[in-house]
């Protein structure tokens, strides 16, 4: 399993998030040698699929981040399915409860050493206490991330994704031990698009993030190579 990284550079996962296979690669050259992980979302899976996903893991270690969930079996054998791929890191949805979370753990078993760090989806960073309310969910963000961390944890899970607001309470409560990969990170001065929940990357680093996740502020940025090394500087 991929350690805690020791360099700032090591700290980025790049997103690609992008429609074109050809485009991701390209992109995936580029960034590779200085960043520590490459995501492949959604997005380009169902573009690419496993090809996409082969094409990024021959570069750098991949942060394969689709959310699984589904009923406990699907989840398990959808793990085992993606294994052969290596992934670095693999997200599930914690609200999809224990039983999915442990299934999905013990599928990612059958890699060995080379399993894939099985980590927990808290709260997407898109939604807010609002977006809470409106599915039923009362008592307010933190205590929904802290009640789905601890959950996840309980079930087996390596790590947390949770946003840079969560990270502090939840090391506070958890201590060290949880891996935590933070999207919704933001250069200052960038757009915060989409994402409800957000901070600077020395923000989220000093909260206590181990990783964290940038996908338009490096892509979409007129020269990315320089884009991801200006935010390992600002981590260093």
């Amino acid at each position: 399993m991929i350690a805690r990284p020791k360099h700032p550079s090591a700290r980025i996962i790049a997103a690609l998030d992008l429609p074109d296979p050809a485009r991701a690669a390209a992109m995936a050259a580029v960034l590779a040698a200085d960043v520590g992980l490459l995501k492949v979302g959604l997005e380009l899976f169902a573009a690419g699929g496993p090809a996409a996903l082969a094409q990024v893991s021959a570069l750098a270690p991949v942060f394969l981040d689709l959310k699984l969930h589904d009923i406990p079996n699907t989840v398990g054998c959808a793990v085992a399915a993606l294994l052969p791929a290596r992934p670095a890191m693999l997200t599930i949805h914690a609200v999809g409860g224990q039983a999915m979370l442990a299934a999905a753990r013990e599928a990612a078993e059958q890699a060995g050493d080379a399993r894939p760090m099985i980590l927990a989806v808290t709260v997407l960073t898109s939604m807010d206490d609002r977006s809470l309310a409106d599915i039923g969910v009362t008592g307010g963000m933190a205590a929904q991330v802290l009640r789905l961390a601890r959950l996840a944890l309980a079930a087996g899970a390596d790590g947390l994704v949770c946003s840079p607001l969560e990270v502090a309470p939840l090391r506070q409560a958890l201590g060290a031990g949880p891996y935590l990969v933070v999207p919704g990170v933001r250069p200052a001065g960038s757009a915060a698009g989409d994402q409800s929940r957000i901070a600077t990357p020395r923000e989220a680093v000093d909260a206590g993030a181990d990783w964290i996740v940038l996908g338009r502020p490096i892509t979409r940025a007129a020269d990315p190579l320089a884009a991801a090394r200006a935010v390992a500087a600002e981590l260093t």
